[in-house]
């Protein structure tokens, strides 16, 4: 097991250059927001799509038009409103009086990148067809289901502090996005850098190319690979299991706070995680400290709060922080 560790190791580090070069080209542009970029790569290799939450003007939108531009792949930039409709974002039907057939016409979920801006904006209907393209990587037109493009990447935005005019999205699709990434506000001195980048109309110079499609699927296959032990695995469960069952893991007054816990889906998500995590690290082994990093975003969108929770001002990172806090690190 040691060699085949060290082989994994040995394609990790040789395949890093082209995630660098990723992670340079998005910080060019996205200042001080250093998790954020490291985020959307974790993402990009674990095969999971990503909600960032912040208020306006935080980069967050350009940070995800940054990533597409450096990939060699279709984008898709989608302006969630409250009259979308689900033809606006997969496609519809199209009649043809002339030859009387309908055909295909696909909408711009078809893309690699796929960014849904202010996603809390759109009505039920149209986050249930995301929530399909999300989760099954196809559409249905008509009657007829369609495949989405390989790598998919669905980078969501919202507002958390604006309200009127938006819908909150369904436990369901929250459950859906690999990470929650909650975007604050810059430093003085980063400010003072994004003054001298941004400050003028002149247009910034074009990001380069840095990876292709068939790259971030061969990196996804080495991700897939690196090792994960069996008491990593076994923390990892519990990790997931004392968000249901706090009593169990020696944290009881966690239990009236929490009205739902986290589903299997985190538990997979949070391994995948870990590994990304390794992989951004130069190892082909995920260590404990890989599964700490990733999880507050993993889990905090996945934990559901009761009401005496929220009269009591704690949140669903407060909850994570104590789980991470008191479960035995192997």
């Amino acid at each position: 097991m040691s060699t085949d560790v060290r082989e994994i190791g040995a394609e990790v580090q040789a395949a890093r250059a082209p995630l660098a070069a990723l992670r340079d080209a998005i910080s060019s542009v996205v200042l001080g927001q250093e998790r954020l970029v490291e985020r959307l790569i974790m993402a990009l290799l674990a095969n999971g799509h990503v909600l960032l939450e912040g208020v306006p003007g935080l980069a967050k939108t350009t940070a995800v038009a940054a990533l597409a531009e450096a990939l060699e792949g279709d984008f898709a930039r989608l302006q969630f409103t409250p009259d979308l409709l689900p033809a606006d974002l997969v496609g519809t039907l199209i009649y043809s009086p002339k030859s009387g057939e309908f055909s295909v016409k696909k909408g711009p979920i078809f893309a690699n990148v796929v960014l849904a801006d202010e996603v809390n904006r759109a009505p039920a209907k149209v986050q249930s067809a995301l929530l399909e393209a999300m989760q099954e990587r196809q559409v249905t037109i008509g009657d007829e289901t369609f495949p989405l493009p390989d790598p998919f990447l669905v980078l969501a935005t919202q507002n958390p502090i604006e309200q009127e005019g938006t819908y909150p999205l369904p436990e369901a699709q929250v459950d859906r996005f690999l990470f929650q990434v909650r975007v604050d506000y810059p430093s003085k001195e980063v400010e003072r850098r994004i003054l001298d980048l941004h400050g003028t109309n002149v247009a910034r110079a074009a990001l380069p190319k840095v990876l292709s499609t068939a790259d971030v699927l061969r990196l996804r296959a080495i991700s897939d690979r690196i090792y994960v032990d069996e008491k990593i695995k076994t923390y990892v469960v519990e990790l997931v299991h004392a968000t249901r069952r706090p009593a169990e893991h020696g944290l009881p007054r966690l239990a009236p706070l929490i009205e739902y816990g986290a589903s299997p889906r985190a538990t997979l998500n949070l391994a995948r995680a870990a590994r990304a995590s390794a992989f951004l690290g130069g190892r082909g082994y995920v260590t404990p400290q890989d599964v700490k990093d990733v999880a507050p975003e993993v889990l905090r969108h996945r934990v559901i709060l009761t009401y005496e929770a929220e009269a009591q001002e704690t949140s669903s990172d407060d909850v994570v922080a104590a789980i991470l806090a008191e479960v035995p690190v192997p």
